[in-house]
């Protein structure tokens, strides 16, 4: 049976590497600006920013002086423009985003798999080193029973 050391081990695999720099490296300026885009959209800022916009543009456009409405109560086609331009505009970007950080998921996944297998071949290592050991503390033990014996 062949005991592997750990010289080899690390000779076969290679290091920790980190992940998110490979990942980060690996992107065109579009792919950047798509992950960006989308890490800022999926945030609850940008969610109170809509929602907000949304309040004060309705609630203007119903109480505010009827002179300076801008979009008629109960229409609100401007508001329903500018809403449908964002979503259109938005969400195939968050499309694209979210393939890109797949990517980086996959890359993750990859680096957790080389990781796994060489904490595996290390304790598998190790457990061989030990059972020989093992055997090896029991021939010693019985070779000195057997001379304490002889005495």
């Amino acid at each position: 049976m062949k005991i592997d050391s750990v010289e080899e081990i690390r000779q076969h695999f290679k290091g920790p590497q980190d992940t998110n720099k490979i990942h980060r490296s690996q992107l065109s300026p579009m792919q950047r600006l798509a992950v960006v885009v989308t890490n800022k959209i999926g945030t609850m800022g940008f969610f109170f920013i809509i929602f907000i916009w949304t309040v004060l543009w309705l609630g203007w456009n119903i109480v505010g002086p009827n002179n300076l409405r801008f979009d008629p109560y109960p229409a609100f086609v401007l508001w329903l423009f500018i809403s449908n331009l964002i979503q259109i505009h938005l969400m195939p970007l968050i499309m694209v985003g979210q393939n890109i950080q797949g990517m980086h998921e996959d890359l993750r996944s990859e680096h957790d798999y080389t990781t796994d297998k060489k904490a595996e071949k290390e304790v598998e290592t190790i457990l061989l080193h030990l059972e020989n050991q093992q055997k090896l503390i029991l021939e010693i033990l019985h070779r000195i029973e057997k001379l304490e014996k002889s005495k």
